[in-house]
């Protein structure tokens, strides 16, 4: 900070500035900082921002929030991808200062002879001011200050045509003694980044035949998976997310349900990834090639879809990198090579990489990789496992890519500790997976989302329900509604959530002892009859339809920081809102945890937050139901999770 005034606290500042900040296009940023000055002189504040082409917007002048605490508030909306700048300036702001000492003394009964210094001081200020105003303005600013020097006119009409330029002068003000910040980053994507409803599932699986004892008889391909793509457009999901399609090894293949021995015609699990077929920038066989792929990936953007491809960096043992680069790996004392070990658990299929051994020649190969197929028109990839390779490595590769594709997304799949959790989303990942699976009642998910709010301004959350490693005991025992529960949660707490195929069959066999699905889909072809689940209405499709339908028609459900909670009376039921300033928009949502039984609650909202005053009455309209209500600010409500167990209200006006 260089100048007169302390300026402390500003956000939004990551790790004290150390990294960018993260936004969306047409997002509201948020801004604040503490400032204070000496004396009862007026102080200003405002923010100046710089666009990715390093061009100054005009600057946005900050409001002073709770008395006393002398914080400041404004926000931005930046209005394309890149990285923007913003520092914050405090000043002398002499108009507001000889504005309230006027209007005192006159409120004072002090007269025009007792005003005098104050008249031809103002009418100096209001010289200097034509130079700040816009040039339609100027006119009416000399005028004001020739009325104060009109010694003709009664004293009420000399000072009113300059009290009158509060406003013009609030916004374009005469600022002295400027003293700025030093320059902070937000990093600026586009709206996926935010706003985006995965879908996951496994190209192989849909087309493939398999006999007994889950023989595998018929691979899928590229264009057979892609049959399955209008359906999953029709529920209203808008990114595609495809495990590895790479080759997959054969040497210490795993067999069904993660045996240790594979069977001659078993599949093996995609994250085993490279064989003599190719690497990471190769295409399993069975598949397809490369052009089925990018008739797969075009056939989605025609439905609206975007398709996302999983980095997962590890090699199988027979994966070209062992013989072209074995420096890329561990070797151990009697010559082997070490394969990933999570103990007790053992991965005898996959080496992990070593980030010790030759740091750059790896670092240069992944972002070759990367290119290959940002070049072939990917542009969001699912990061296996990232918490497991150095940090400087994703610090160094995210804004390589981005500096030449800035629309290119990364999700972390970060199950682990929440430091690097957060750190991974500082240093550039545009998404991570949450703790959002384990969060199973009301109290544990609102103290969650409150941990979320917090790290908004680096660590963007993408809720899902399942993965094909994770089946929650909560939906291996809670039937059909508990997955309706599960979604609603997922769907309407965060603007990013996802699923993984299966979901709206209610798939909920868990291998014994286990949090995951027997007859692992990661190990072995597991082709679905849709259509035949839908026929008989066991299928979650269409309301799964119906949540991605209510997230799109209502912007309110496109953010996160309008996340409001409302108290209710019942433990078993969570009370939420979400309003959107520009429209109006309000989401209402009332849920129950509970999968089993009826719940009562009695409500009281905090009618502010949806825009309301604190006695009047609205209409409320079910988005599952379509029933319509009139509410306050008390209501009583009733949930039975073998109807629907949850309320998704769009609050109207009564």
């Amino acid at each position: 900070m260089t100048g007169r005034f302390p300026i402390e606290d500003v956000t939004p500042a990551v790790s004290g500035g150390r990294y960018p900040a993260k936004a969306v296009v047409g997002e509201i940023v948020p801004v604040s900082a503490v400032s204070y000055r000496e004396g009862h002189h007026a102080l200003g504040v405002n923010v100046v921002w710089r666009g990715p082409d390093g061009l100054t917007k005009p600057f946005t002048r900050m409001t002073p929030g709770e008395p006393g605490l002398d914080k400041w508030h404004g926000s931005i909306r930046p209005d394309e991808p890149g990285r923007w700048t913003f520092t914050v300036e405090a000043f002398d702001d002499p108009y507001r200062t000889w504005r309230d000492a006027v209007v005192k003394k006159i409120g004072a009964g002090q007269g025009v002879e007792d005003l005098a210094n104050d008249l031809a001081e103002g009418a100096e200020l209001l010289d200097l001011a034509t130079k700040t105003v816009p040039g339609e303005d100027e006119e009416r600013v000399r005028e004001a200050a020739a009325a104060l020097r009109d010694e003709n006119r009664s004293l009420f009409s000399r000072v009113t045509p300059a009290l009158d330029l509060e406003e013009l002068l609030w916004h374009h003000p005469v600022r002295l003694l400027v003293t700025t910040t030093r320059s902070f980053a937000v990093w600026v994507d586009r709206e996926r980044a935010l706003y985006s409803a995965w879908y996951e599932f496994f190209p192989r699986s849909e087309g493939a035949e398999i006999g007994p004892d889950a023989t595998p008889i018929k691979h899928g391909t590229f264009r057979t998976a892609a049959e399955r793509l209008p359906a999953v457009a029709a529920m209203g999901f808008n990114v595609v997310y495809l495990p590895p399609i790479h080759p997959i090894g054969k040497i210490n293949r795993k067999g069904r349900n993660n045996t240790l021995v594979a069977r001659p015609e078993d599949v093996g699990s995609p994250w085993a990834i490279g064989s003599d077929e190719g690497g990471h920038d190769a295409i399993h066989p069975s598949l397809g090639t490369l052009e089925d792929f990018v008739f797969f990936r075009e056939k989605a953007e025609e439905l609206g879809m975007e398709v996302a491809l999983d980095l997962a960096l590890q090699a199988a043992p027979d994966h070209p990198w062992v013989k072209s680069h074995p420096e890329f790996f561990t070797t151990k004392p009697d010559g082997t090579i070490a394969f990933a070990e999570n103990p007790p658990k053992k991965y005898q299929d996959i080496y992990p990489l070593n980030w010790d051994n030759d740091y750059r020649a790896l670092r240069d190969e992944v972002y070759r990789v990367v290119m290959h197929w940002v070049n072939n028109g990917v542009r969001i990839f699912r990061v296996d496992n990232p918490h497991t390779k150095a940090v400087n490595f994703w610090q160094w590769l995210i804004p390589k890519v981005k500096e030449t594709h800035p629309d290119v997304l990364f999700l972390a799949e970060a199950f682990t500790r929440p430091a690097m959790m957060n750190g991974l989303g500082k240093i550039g990942f545009t998404q991570s997976y949450t703790y959002f699976t384990w969060r199973t009642t009301a109290a544990e998910m609102r103290e969650y989302m409150g941990q979320l709010l917090s790290t908004l301004d680096w660590m963007r959350p993408n809720f899902w329900p399942n993965t094909p490693d994770i089946l929650h005991e909560s939906l291996q025992n809670g039937g059909p509604p508990m997955f309706k529960i599960r979604a609603v949660l997922a769907s309407m707490l965060t603007p990013s959530w996802g699923l993984y195929s299966g979901y709206e069959l209610c798939e909920h066999v868990p291998r014994p002892g286990a949090e995951e699905y027997i007859d692992n889909e990661k190990f072995e072809l597991k082709p679905r009859d849709w259509a035949a689940a839908e026929r008989n209405g066991r299928s979650l499709a269409p309301f799964l339809t119906t949540l991605n339908r209510v997230r799109e028609e209502n912007p309110a459900l496109r953010r996160l920081r309008n996340l409001r909670f409302h108290e209710i009376d019942n433990g078993n039921l969570l009370c939420f809102s979400k309003r959107d300033p520009d429209t109006g928009n309000t989401v209402l949502v009332v849920c129950s945890f509970d999968s089993s039984t009826v719940q009562w609650g009695n409500t009281t909202l905090d009618m502010p937050a949806l825009g309301l005053n604190w006695h009047d009455r609205f209409m409320v309209e079910d988005q599952i139901t379509g029933a319509t209500y009139e509410w306050g600010q008390f209501n009583a409500v009733r949930i039975d999770p073998f109807v629907e167990p949850a309320h998704i209200f769009v609050v109207r006006a009564k």
